[in-house]
């Protein structure tokens, strides 16, 4: 909502704050005000001119000589190459010493050798909005209405010396959708009465129910509709105060009557509209809900299919307005309209909303009916537009208002005790104080002998209906500022992260640092992703349905991460890119509620999912692609971080939809014994063909063991200050035998002296033999308080590889 601080000063006094002045107490009271634009983008001097005559330039085909009166005596002689230029004209005119939008300084000059005494602006020139003008003025010089007094400044003939205020209103502060609601706000604020605009309507003695009948049949959608029948209009433009006032807040004016229905819509917050009276067959207005097949061509001269549950207007057959949407191009006002239907309702603004999303159209009018109008309002509003349609277009109203009202909404009436109030706002208001801040928000009140406030909410604030809502409009207009703060009491604990959110913190924080990208997938998904790696859930355990599916596809929750993740490489690599590193900490949900055995249960995953080429090519590289051992390292990297390496092992497996040769199921030891908390490896070819993906490393991991596990601390570590010994050894051992066993023998038999072992080489070949691999392994030896002899280094190294031979039938390469 765009409010101009001109328009609403004709509400409420507003002396003593300028428009940064009032945005700040509005935002204090609860609405914010996000901006405060200045109109005058450094306007000074352009006045209102009346061209005089015009001639074609001497030496220009393009250019126009004018004599223009700017009320300073002798007319002047301005050049101008505006194609629209007239002579009889009233248009703004930048004097010599004018200055314009941009610090642009108006001078006198020569053009093609004649003399220029100033300029003939356009709207872009005076930093006007061209969009928001009548279409007729949106090219060329801004013409401005006959009549319009000369050498007046153009500041306040277009109202530019003002300042408008974005107001960014929360969905229950509907009531501020109008200059009145504001008005009233403002009023609050400050205590200022508010002056409601004056309405007088001088009725004709025919009466408008000889033209006009009103018939409700969706009464649920539809509680009260009142018309008036307007006679004899002439269709032209609206006064130019009242277009100010429509680009102020960002609507651009039409006709006086579509502008008339704008400003008081925009004036009372009531929508309205207007139908060409005599494109209503027999004046019928039938309220109803649409049949099916029915079509309606809207103002905007798209044809639009109608449902049963829309609302529409008709004549009794055909329908001529979507309700609270936008009217029909059958009973458009045009040029050639004469008489008047006006039309003032409120409609259920479910309906209303339901019908503007589904059809595409969110109009002014659609938001407010959305958010809910005031009923007391309609009536008002009808007169008001009635009024200025005589005023303005010069037309008749005739006799009385024909209206059908359904259900009415009473005032809410609510009580509470001063007790009450002061306990919730920590406060001490007296009663005085109270009665004071109720009268400012013009909230009729009752004080019982029992100590209890009776307050009645007038029903242009719908969104207070309990008593707490009014305990808030207490606190704002008592002042946030101005309510004490209380010390906590009794024994306090101090904020901080749980274990399990300051692991997930963390291994976010490393995973992005070493390249990969996070990403965050719907938990809910279709039932058939649930089937994919059956081994990442748990046994017997089924997808959680829920109760109100946004459709089929989000109707079940998600059981794993990697479903969705390879969701997300299809995505990519339809967008060509093909290169992802990417990893999603989340939920997954697991449930056997068919047992009737426990609840759901919710689970913290971490899923990794590799594609693509590791490294971009370059001059000096080659792109490699990513493997394996790529998945792996990052497993690696969570246990090194979670300070739980030697707790992680890694087994050969063969779960569903991974492949079977090159998967590993990550084995975590702890006290209860070796676990299985998830696989790393490659996709299955069928899932990656499936997909349309490449060659896909995954891993999936539960999280929950691993927050247990964890020795999430930082430990340190006193640098070496003795020599390490080397030793490297090559041993043949049966292929299907893993190499981590090496390892865990190596690390048993050699104890603390054992700094550090690891593979640096696999060979196969047919000099071992088919089922023969020799693995190459380094090991490190070191003391941390002296030097190691060689001696018994060579002691300890040959019982190592003792143990390997007799535990493993190895046999040590030459």
């Amino acid at each position: 909502m765009n409010v101009s601080y001109k328009w609403l000063s004709e509400y409420i006094d507003l002396s003593g704050f300028d428009g940064d002045q009032l945005a700040e107490l509005m935002t204090r009271g609860g609405i914010e005000i996000d901006v405060v634009e200045k109109r005058n983008k450094g306007i000074s001097g352009v006045v209102v001119g009346h061209v005089l005559t015009k001639e074609k330039h001497p030496d220009a085909d393009k250019l126009n000589v004018c004599t223009v009166d700017v009320g300073q005596g002798e007319p002047l002689q301005i050049v101008c190459g505006a194609k629209n230029v007239a002579a009889g004209q009233h248009v703004p005119v930048a004097v010599v010493g004018a200055k314009l939008p941009g610090d642009f300084a108006i001078k006198r000059a020569k053009l093609r050798g004649v003399e220029s005494q100033g300029m003939i602006c356009s709207a872009k020139e005076l930093g006007l909005n061209e969009k928001l003008l009548p279409k007729d003025q949106q090219e060329g010089i801004l013409v401005l209405p006959e009549g319009t007094e000369i050498g007046k400044s153009i500041l306040d003939v277009l109202a530019i010396e003002d300042e408008v205020l974005e107001l960014d209103l929360t969905p229950n502060r509907s009531d501020c959708l109008s200059m009145l609601g504001v008005a009233y706000e403002v009023g609050a604020l400050t205590g200022r009465p508010v002056k409601l605009p004056e309405t007088q309507v001088s009725d004709a003695a025919e009466g408008a129910a000889d033209h006009i009948t009103v018939t409700i049949e969706g009464e649920e959608q539809c509680t009260h509709y009142a018309a008036r029948y307007i006679k004899g209009v002439k269709i032209g433009p609206s006064p130019q105060w009242m277009q100010n006032r429509l680009m102020a807040a960002g609507i651009r004016p039409i006709s006086n009557i579509v502008d008339i229905t704008n400003f008081v819509m925009l004036e009372y917050g009531q929508p309205l509209h207007a139908f060409d009276a005599d494109k209503v067959e027999g004046g019928r207005i039938v309220v109803r809900l649409a049949r099916e097949g029915e079509t309606i061509v809207t103002l905007d001269g798209q044809q639009r299919s109608l449902e049963p549950h829309m609302l529409v207007i008709t004549d009794g057959e055909r329908p001529i307005a979507l309700a609270g949407v936008m009217g029909g191009a059958s009973s458009e006002v045009t040029d050639g309209t004469v008489n008047i239907l006006l039309e003032s309702a409120r409609f259920n603004g479910a309906t209303v909303r339901k019908t503007s999303r589904q059809v595409g159209l969110r109009s002014e009018s659609s938001i407010r009916f959305e958010k809910g109008v005031d009923p007391a309002r309609v009536i008002p509003a009808l007169d008001r537009a009635a009024t200025l349609m005589a005023q303005y277009a010069q037309g008749l109203v005739l006799d009385g208002i024909v209206e059908e009202l359904g259900s009415s909404q009473d005032e809410t009436v609510l009580t509470m005790t001063l007790d009450k109030i002061n306990r919730y706002l920590g406060t001490e208001l007296s009663k005085l104080e109270t009665e004071i801040i109720f009268g400012r928000l013009q909230f009729p009140y009752e004080f019982g002998a029992n100590g209890e406030f009776t307050v009645k909410v007038p029903t242009r604030r719908g969104d207070i209906s309990r008593d707490v809502d009014i305990i808030e409009e207490v606190a704002r207009l008592h002042g946030y500022d101005n309510i004490p703060t209380t010390p906590i009491e009794g024994p306090s604990t101090p904020g901080s992260l749980t274990k399990p959110q300051a692991i997930r913190r963390e291994l976010r924080k490393r995973l992005t640092d070493a390249g990969l990208h996070e990403v965050m997938t719907y938990s809910f998904t279709h039932p058939d992703r649930t089937l994919l790696f059956p081994a990442l859930s748990e046994k017997d355990a089924q997808p959680v349905k829920l109760s109100l599916p946004m459709s089929e596809d989000r109707s079940v929750l998600r059981t794993a991460l990697l479903p969705q993740m390879l969701e997300v490489a299809a995505y990519n690599r339809n967008r060509k890119n093909d290169n992802l590193a990417i990893f999603e900490i989340g939920s997954v949900f697991h449930s056997d509620e068919a047992l009737l055995t426990r609840l759901p249960q919710e689970k913290h995953r971490l899923a990794v999912l590799l594609t693509g080429s590791r490294n971009e090519a370059a001059w000096n590289q080659k792109p490699a692609a990513v493997d394996f051992f790529d998945a792996k390292g990052i497993i690696e990297t969570v246990a090194q971080v979670l300070g739980i390496s030697g707790m992680v092992q890694y087994e050969a497996a063969q779960p569903e939809h991974m492949h079977p040769g090159r998967t590993a199921a990550i084995v975590l030891t702890t006290e209860r014994g070796p676990e299985t908390i998830g696989y790393v490896g490659q996709l299955h070819p069928s899932v990656q063909h499936d997909h349309d993906l490449a060659d896909v490393y995954v891993l999936e991991v539960e999280l929950g063991p691993l927050y247990d596990a964890a020795a999430f601390k930082i430990a340190y570590s006193v640098l070496p200050r003795y020599p390490s010994i080397d030793r490297d050894i090559a041993v043949v051992i049966d292929r299907a035998l893993p190499a981590g066993k090496l390892l865990d023998a190596v690390r048993e038999t050699a104890g603390e002296l054992l700094e550090s072992v690891k593979v640096f080489d696999v060979y196969t070949g047919e000099k071992l033999g088919a089922d023969k691999k020799s693995v190459a392994i380094s090991l490190v030896y070191r003391h941390a308080e002296r030097t190691l002899t060689d001696e018994e280094v060579t002691d300890l190294h040959n019982q190592v590889v003792t143990r390997l031979e007799d535990s493993f039938t190895a046999e040590l390469r030459k």
